[in-house]
């Protein structure tokens, strides 16, 4: 039987890790989101902290990548990878983690362009979480014990920072649609329903086989 993956994008403050814990937990199956990071790490050579830096980043300054490119990558000599700039080593070698892991094993996978590393994977569902602003803003006022105009300004900030890293790396846009499976609003259904309406379509998908 193919391994079933699920990969969430998420618009920061929505819910959406809350919404991949739910789900890896009710189906039994491991959810990679910052232990995605340290699987790349184990696989690459990288130390961590490199795949920290640059976790749903864009491209870092040209200074920090030329300082850091000193580091050596077990496994990853070849004359166009050594060529290339930092942060797309730190791409490529996500990449091919996220590939090994959806090859191994059913899993839950957020953010990291997943859905993009394997777009050619029939039995793989990419979803989308987002809510409104208000709510978002409330979820992260609670959960790190901040303003709501700090609030605010995070949320912008992470939203670019995640929206400009998959729109360079990949050929799809941000929290458009088109670009996933399924686009749901956690602000109006709660995560629990939203972790329904995600393994409903599974159902609907497999019946179509």
């Amino acid at each position: 039987m193919a391994n079933k993956i699920y990969t969430i994008g998420r618009e920061f403050g929505s819910g959406g890790r809350e919404v991949g814990e739910k789900l890896a937990a009710k189906l039994g199956i491991k959810l990679y989101d910052k232990e995605l990071l340290q699987q790349a790490a184990k696989d690459s050579g990288f130390c961590e902290e490199i795949f920290e830096n640059h976790d749903e980043k864009p491209t870092n300054s040209f200074l920090y990548s030329l300082v850091m490119d000193t580091y050596s990558v077990s496994g990853y000599s070849a004359a166009p990878f050594l060529d290339m700039p930092l942060n797309h080593k730190v791409f490529l070698a996500q990449f091919e983690t996220i590939k090994k892991i959806a090859e191994k094993e059913s899993c839950v996978i957020v953010g990291r362009c997943a859905d993009y590393a394997l777009s050619d994977n029939p039995d793989c569902i990419n979803v989308f979480i987002h809510a409104d602003m208000d709510i978002r803003i409330k979820n992260v006022s609670k959960n790190l014990n901040i303003t709501e105009n700090k609030a605010r300004d995070i949320i912008n900030k992470t939203d670019k920072q995640r929206a400009s890293y998959y729109n360079y790396y990949t050929s799809k846009k941000w929290g458009d649609s088109k670009s996933y499976n399924l686009s749901l609003d956690a602000g109006k259904l709660g995560t629990d329903n939203c972790v329904e309406m995600i393994l409903k379509f599974r159902e609907l998908m497999d019946a179509m086989k």
